[in-house]
């Protein structure tokens, strides 16, 4: 738990990084095909990588394999040089069978469940915006960086560095403020932001990337903290499919970036007025939305129900329990105080 905000947020920074390696490229590789070559092969190894990667326990709890949570653990455990936790134990759970086989009561869960009922098709519709939101300005922030004038390859490189103090600034402000409230916050300043470069002169070569760094600032503040934001206002049966279809409509909004450049044929600040509008639209509708700093994750629809309709969240029994694992292994490695 304590890892997980700059574990999640941290791993945009490579992003970043990897904005910053396309602009060096493009400067130093000017023949196309190279470049392509450069850029496409250096990912290759990274595939291999997919297969190392475990699922989670509480998805795997979710699905009904309790003994592939629990190996899952017994990893974890030995990885942080701790004692592992019986799983069978803390949930009292009977998972008698071979590893693997779901209990049938396991549901299996379909985008229609994002719309449970009227109060999470409203979240959900409000989620989807501020996705499209941030794919849209981001993109449109990076793409246009070549508009600005002076060396375009430097241009884009400081939209790649920018970034990096941005995802710094979501994780000290979202453990202190809460998510909610940074969300809102780099929003709203996106849409702020936008509104000063339409009316800074375009001789003003300087305070233009400035002001459009400072943009870019905001809306990757945004961009980065949507994913964790996401993951917490959804009980684990269906966050994969609300992170998944949050991104799918993200990239909506990184498909219109490209048109929306060209938008600017027609009026040089359009791609600003686009972006600062549906910024603001989506930093107002954030106000519909709960806080989740410092609660647990949901793990069901009742709870869902229960923080919608007071703002507190109640942990169930697999919740806490899984909870509890953290505690106790940061017990045996002598971190709790």
């Amino acid at each position: 738990m304590k890892s997980r905000t700059w574990a999640s947020i941290h791993l945009h920074s490579f992003f970043a990084f990897g904005t910053m390696v396309v602009a060096l490229t493009g400067y130093l590789v000017r023949t196309w095909w190279i470049y392509q070559i450069v850029l496409s092969t250096v990912t290759v190894p990274f595939v291999l990588c997919c297969w190392m990667l475990p699922e989670t326990p509480f998805w795997l709890l979710s699905e009904g394999k309790y003994e592939e949570a629990q190996k899952v653990i017994d990893t974890m455990a030995k990885w942080n040089r701790t004692r592992s936790c019986k799983l069978s134990e803390l949930l009292s759970l009977d998972h008698n069978g071979s590893a693997g086989n779901k209990p049938s009561q396991v549901e299996k869960h379909t985008l229609s469940d994002l719309f449970y009922d009227w109060s999470i098709g409203t979240r959900t519709l409000i989620v989807w915006l501020i996705w499209f939101t941030g794919c849209f300005g981001f993109y449109t922030f990076s793409l246009n960086s070549v508009n600005l004038g002076g060396n375009e390859y430097l241009n884009l490189f400081l939209m790649g560095a920018v970034e990096i103090p941005a995802y710094i600034f979501v994780c000290f402000g979202m453990d202190h403020v809460g998510r909610r409230s940074i969300l809102v916050f780099s929003l709203l300043s996106s849409a702020v932001t936008n509104g000063v470069i339409m009316v800074i002169p375009k001789d003003y070569h300087v305070w233009c990337v400035v002001a459009t760094m400072a943009g870019k600032f905001s809306i990757g503040a945004a961009f980065g903290l949507i994913y964790l934001y996401t993951a917490e206002l959804y009980p684990t049966i269906v966050r994969s499919l609300a992170v998944g279809s949050g991104s799918t409509v993200g990239r909506v909004g990184s498909i219109a970036a490209p048109f929306c450049i060209y938008l600017s044929s027609v009026w040089i600040f359009m791609p600003q007025l686009l972006v600062g509008t549906s910024a603001f639209v989506s930093g107002v509708l954030m106000f519909m939305l709960p806080e989740t700093l410092g609660k647990p994750l949901i793990t069901t629809w009742e709870e869902t129900e229960k923080e919608s309709s007071s703002g507190k969240l109640l942990s169930t029994t697999d919740n806490t329990a899984l909870e509890n694992i953290a505690v106790v292994n940061s017990e045996d490695s002598g971190l709790n105080k």
